[in-house]
């Protein structure tokens, strides 16, 4: 299931050749993901490494991994959104084996975000697999 989906992005990304049409469908991806509720947002949850406010809460039901997550901003919240496609409904055990980076780069995000969000990217990615690994 969740390969599928981020196959779905990486589609599109290769159908628009211009990078300001993939930011853009990036934050619209941002948009479209549900956001969290207050309560979920607490210093549990919060991702360090981050130049904005990240929250990442991890599920984990019937052996599969799933999260819910936001941000402050809109293209974070697009990026959230892209690696809950890369890693959702996979089985718990398979997560930290994703190759993140490698799905990363296939949409050239590593060529333009900036090295904060890319950082905070990486964070997030640390975060997830840091939670699978003991969760196993």
């Amino acid at each position: 299931m969740a390969q599928a989906e981020f196959d779905e992005i990486a589609e599109t990304f290769d159908f628009l050749d211009d990078w300001e049409d993939r930011y853009r469908h990036v934050i619209e991806m941002g948009r479209d993901f549900p956001p969290l509720d207050d309560a979920s947002k607490s210093p549990a949850t919060k991702v360090e490494g981050c130049a904005s406010q990240v929250w990442l809460v991890p599920r984990i039901e019937n052996g599969r991994f799933d999260f819910g997550g936001d941000s402050d901003a809109m293209i974070v919240k697009g990026l959230i959104a892209v690696l809950h496609a890369l890693y959702a409904g996979r089985p718990v055990g398979e997560v930290p084996a994703v190759d993140a980076e490698g799905a990363l780069h296939r949409l050239g995000l590593d060529d333009h975000l900036s090295s904060q969000r890319s950082n905070g990217l990486r964070a997030m990615v640390e975060r997830i697999r840091a939670v699978t690994a003991h969760a196993g």
